[in-house]
């Protein structure tokens, strides 16, 4: 699989250039990759982690938890800096059973449970959704954007390998695209940065729509 930073940026071309906003920016997250992300569409920016209890507002439905996760983080955060255009964003990765509802994977709690998690991504495709929410003064807005990723089958000793890189352990599903996962993936769908954890090309849509109404 090509390089996932040099396939991001490739998706990022089609973006406008980093800019400078008059009204400060703040990252409710301390994630590093969304750091690194974030740099690619805003030249300066606050980081500011927020503490919201993310198992108290899981629902069934992947895409409403991913929203209203992303909107909860950037109000938590907006209280202490109201001044500010606060970015939230969160990641669930979820797959499909026969009933058609949805396996939400979260962060693993151990090994085992990334290994289990592993083996439930294994051979089949799920979807990774990333919500996204601007929360500024008397303005917010909430989006989601959806990719597709089907994984190869997984050895036994491919999962343990991964999962004693320690790399799973702060991911969503136990696994991170631009890592040692990388390997793991067949095709996907859709945004690479959305898997990564931002995506990109929504949140450049959200933020030129927050400059041409705020002026």
């Amino acid at each position: 699989m090509p390089c996932l930073l040099c396939l991001i940026r490739l998706q990022r071309r089609y973006l406008a250039s980093t800019v400078e906003f008059e009204i400060p920016i703040v990252l409710a997250s301390a994630s590093p990759r969304r750091m690194e992300l974030l740099k690619q569409l805003v030249e300066k920016f606050h980081v500011l982690a927020s503490n919201v209890d993310e198992d108290a507002l899981t629902t069934d439905d992947p895409w409403d938890t991913a929203k209203i996760l992303a909107l909860e983080k950037a109000r938590y955060v907006a209280k202490d800096r109201p001044d500010s255009l606060v970015i939230g964003s969160d990641t669930v990765v979820a797959v499909e059973q026969e009933d058609k509802t949805y396996l939400q994977l979260a962060k693993p709690t151990d090994r085992l449970d990334a290994a289990r998690m592993l083996r439930t991504l294994s051979g089949r495709c799920h979807l990774v959704i990333t919500g996204v929410a601007l929360v500024a003064p008397c303005w917010t807005r909430v989006e989601a954007d959806e990719t597709k990723v089907n994984f190869r089958t997984l050895s036994e000793e491919e999962i343990w390998n991964y999962v004693d890189s320690g790399e799973p352990m702060d991911k969503a599903g136990a696994y991170a695209i631009q890592g040692g996962a990388a390997g793991f993936v067949e095709r996907s769908e859709g945004s690479i940065s959305n898997v990564v954890g931002l995506p990109l090309e929504l949140l450049g849509v959200m933020l030129n729509e927050f400059r041409l109404e705020m002026g």
